[in-house]
């Protein structure tokens, strides 16, 4: 087929070259999905009684939440009490409402 030669120098360019693409490519092609707000009606966040607005707790179901306790003041809150919503610990990979609350809130220290 081909009776041409190809230098070494310019084999080890090319495959020093493709090497170096590979993890550019990989970034590149990957999609850093942005967490999703937490559904209320997901399973986990229903069998925590998470609710996104915590005025609107059952107070007959939840006899413990007391009106203070929401997620912005919560110690499982990744957020900054200003924040709107943030990452939970509990609720991996969603964002919470600042307003919510669930069976599993503890104060955040001081």
């Amino acid at each position: 087929m081909f009776d041409q030669k190809l230098p070494r120098r310019s084999v080890l360019k090319g495959a020093l070259a493709g090497l170096a693409a590979i993890p550019v490519i990989s970034i590149a092609t990957r999609a850093d999905a942005a967490p999703q707000k937490l559904d209320p009606n997901d399973a986990q966040a229903k069998s925590l009684g998470y609710v996104a607005d915590s005025t609107k707790v059952d107070a007959k179901t939840n006899p413990t939440h007391k009106p203070d306790q929401k997620c912005a003041n919560c110690a499982q809150f990744q957020g900054k009490a200003a924040d709107a919503s943030a990452p939970c610990t509990i609720f991996a990979g969603k964002l919470v409402d600042a307003g919510g609350w669930c069976k599993v809130w503890v104060k955040k220290p001081a």
